[in-house]
């Protein structure tokens, strides 16, 4: 279970780090004809108090993947919270920017899974 969740953190970490060189790099992200990373990328929900949300997704998957070597608590802490902002963020993308990003998407699948499979841990 430890290595699945591992697996996965770092698969969120590293679209957390594509997309926070996207956001600084100030180029339009690579995505798919049927979703519109652009609009979400450059609406107001994608920073947080001035801190881009990508850069908080390598924060949040780093703290998993860091959390794997304390106890089974606090992994399945830091994905709850993860799987929350995740919801709120998928909200926002669906109600008020009216546009879907593919790279959310799967980020969004991923904690999750994680959480699911912290849950059972």
């Amino acid at each position: 279970m430890t290595k699945a969740i591992a697996g996965l953190a770092l698969l969120g970490l590293a679209i957390s780090v594509y997309l926070t060189y996207v956001h600084y790099a100030g180029i339009e992200p690579v995505c798919s004809s049927i979703s519109n990373c652009e609009r979400v990328q450059t609406s107001e929900y994608a920073d947080l108090v001035g801190i881009p949300v990508a850069v908080l997704g390598i924060a949040g998957y780093a703290a998993i993947l860091l959390s794997l070597r304390m106890r089974v608590e606090v992994t399945a802490l830091l994905s709850y919270l993860a799987l929350a902002f995740s919801a709120y963020l998928t909200w926002a993308e669906v109600f008020k920017i009216e546009a879907i990003c593919q790279w959310c998407v799967a980020s969004a699948i991923i904690t999750l899974v994680i959480a699911v499979l912290a849950t059972v841990r």
